[in-house]
């Protein structure tokens, strides 16, 4: 067949050809869309946690999360995650920046997102085996459980756990605590995204690829099932009787740090509410408390030092005739304790707990000179460290154990069960947040209050100084709240519970053994691959 000339031109008019530079562009914006994917697949797992009731997202969020690293190279993946853990921590965490300025939450995220890396990183590794979604989402635990232990002790907000308060998935915290629900939540978001893979490479090749099919439908259907089935662990039923209890907000002058300058004020608002609260029942009007619990900080003034403040905390006991749970600040042998006080209306001061978990850079400075060096504003923030208590903290009042888990502590899981096999029948989460403003914190915490409660079968109240507090039934019911920045008091009948759930009994076991999966599966990865190479070079 001869070709002419006129033949030629005709088909390049057919076939117009892309330009060099487009070109260029064209695989540029390619390579762009999976770190765009797995940055905004983070924005998608934020969007799922609270204030917002949106937990499902979760799962999409894992799905593309699990498309976008699927086969890739360490490095890729190790970027890739760097990208989800920004997409999702950079604005679940911007309320740590609210009064200290931007530097301080994004150095936070930019250390927190490394663990995110890794976790790409091992996720990445672990795609190419068989059964890959299982040994993903015990990778994604193992990540979580390193974050919630270093550095500086660890920071667990931003658990998956913690945005599923709402969700379907919940009744599984009874079960294994955050790692199993954790757990659960990812390896059902891989699952999604392989049962979408395998579908479309049947549509593509008409190849059905049984084995990797069931274990793409079971890594979605077992947590569904196995959530529905640890319902029957979930109860609001009194064991040990019921207590009437109240939870005062007293509120705060004015939000921010500087809060802390107006120490008295705070004081006089909660022994104000306090004194509301004892007028209301004289009239009738609600039911007495059988004991009453302050926030965090509402007595920012040491009573054991300053006999007006002593006085103050002694008038509100004795007008409202119970004991009260005091939050204080306390200096003891030179050193400053945030301390739970039980105070008497009769005797006074007659139990005392000191906060264990503090937090870095809030409650205490983590390398004080170096960061006094890059701004001495920092280091004035936080004049003296706080120190740690040693001992878990359960509050006899009136005959009811109340154990007490104070703001940060309820993000750590072994704070939370030390006070219930300590004999805790109930569960009170003193906490401020004035000093993060109207952010998403109040809401974030109050979800993680509500996990505890399901978690450990107990009923969990929030008393807050400025919002918002609550409380909660042992099934993660919230059955009264304040507004922020208001000062209120809720009065209610709660269930008393002493059975221990097995999330209670097995403590740390489940996660130690999503990490040993997690490493097996990691182990095994790396050995394919190592045996790959060999087989390559002979």
């Amino acid at each position: 067949m001869t070709v002419t000339a006129t033949s030629v031109g005709e088909s390049d008019q057919l076939e117009p050809r892309m330009a060099p530079g487009a070109r260029t562009w064209a695989r540029r914006l390619v390579r762009l869309v999976p770190a765009a994917a797995a940055a905004l697949s983070g924005l998608l797992l934020y969007v799922s946690f609270p204030p917002r009731t949106l937990w499902w997202l979760a799962l999409p969020a894992f799905a593309v999360f699990g498309w976008v690293l699927r086969g890739r190279g360490w490095k890729a993946a190790l970027g890739l995650g760097y990208l989800f853990g920004l997409g999702f921590l950079l604005p679940l965490l911007v309320w740590t920046g609210v009064e200290v300025g931007p530097g301080p939450w994004l150095a936070l995220v930019a250390i927190e997102a490394l663990f995110v890396a890794a976790v790409g990183a091992g996720v990445a590794a672990v795609s190419k085996l068989p059964g890959w979604p299982v040994w993903a989402a015990a990778v994604w635990i193992a990540g979580e459980a390193a974050r919630a232990r270093a550095p500086f002790h660890g920071f667990p907000w931003g658990k998956v756990a913690f945005g599923q308060a709402d969700g379907v998935f919940l009744p599984l915290a009874a079960v294994g605590g955050t790692p199993v629900l954790g757990f659960a939540v990812v390896l059902c978001g891989f699952g999604l995204y392989e049962v979408v893979r395998l579908g479309l490479e049947r549509r593509a090749t008409g190849v059905v690829r049984y084995a990797a099919a069931g274990v793409a439908v079971l890594s979605m259907g077992v947590p569904v099932l196995g959530a529905f089935a640890a319902r029957a662990l979930v109860s609001d039923k009194a064991e040990d009787g019921s207590v009437t209890v109240g939870v005062v907000q007293g509120n705060v002058p004015r939000a921010g740090l500087d809060f802390n300058s107006q120490r008295r004020a705070v004081l006089d608002y909660h022994a104000r509410e306090t004194e509301r609260l004892a007028a209301e029942v004289k009239a009738g009007k609600v039911a007495r408390p059988d004991f009453v619990l302050w926030p965090e900080n509402s007595s920012d003034i040491d009573p054991f030092a300053n006999p007006d403040a002593r006085a103050v905390i002694d008038r509100a006991a004795k007008s409202i005739g119970v004991p009260i749970s005091v939050g204080g600040v306390v200096e003891r042998d030179g050193k400053l304790y945030n301390e739970q006080i039980l105070w008497d209306p009769a005797k006074g001061p007659v139990d005392t707990y000191d906060k264990r978990q503090i937090q870095p850079f809030g409650e205490y400075l983590p390398l004080r000179s170096l960061i006094g060096a890059i701004n001495k504003n920092w280091t004035a923030m936080v004049r003296q460290d706080f120190s740690r208590g040693t001992e878990p903290g359960v509050f006899t009042m009136d005959g009811a154990k109340v154990g007490l888990v104070t703001c940060y502590e309820a993000a750590f899981d072994w704070a939370v069960r030390s006070e219930v096999t300590d004999g805790a029948q109930m569960i009170s989460v003193p906490s401020n947040n004035a000093t993060f403003d109207r952010s998403e914190m109040t809401y974030q915490q109050l979800a993680m209050s509500r996990v505890r409660a399901v978690e450990h079968s107990r009923t969990v109240t929030v008393p807050v100084t400025s919002g918002v507090s609550a409380i909660i039934m042992p099934d993660g019911r919230i059955t009264q709240k304040t507004g922020m920045f208001v000062a209120d008091s809720l009065v209610q009948k709660v269930p008393l519970r002493s059975s221990q759930t097995p999330a209670t009994r097995l403590g740390i076991l489940p996660e130690v053994a999503l990490v040993l999966v997690a490493a097996g599966g990691l182990g095994w990865a790396v050995g394919a691959g190592l045996r790959g190479r060999r087989a390559a070079d002979v």
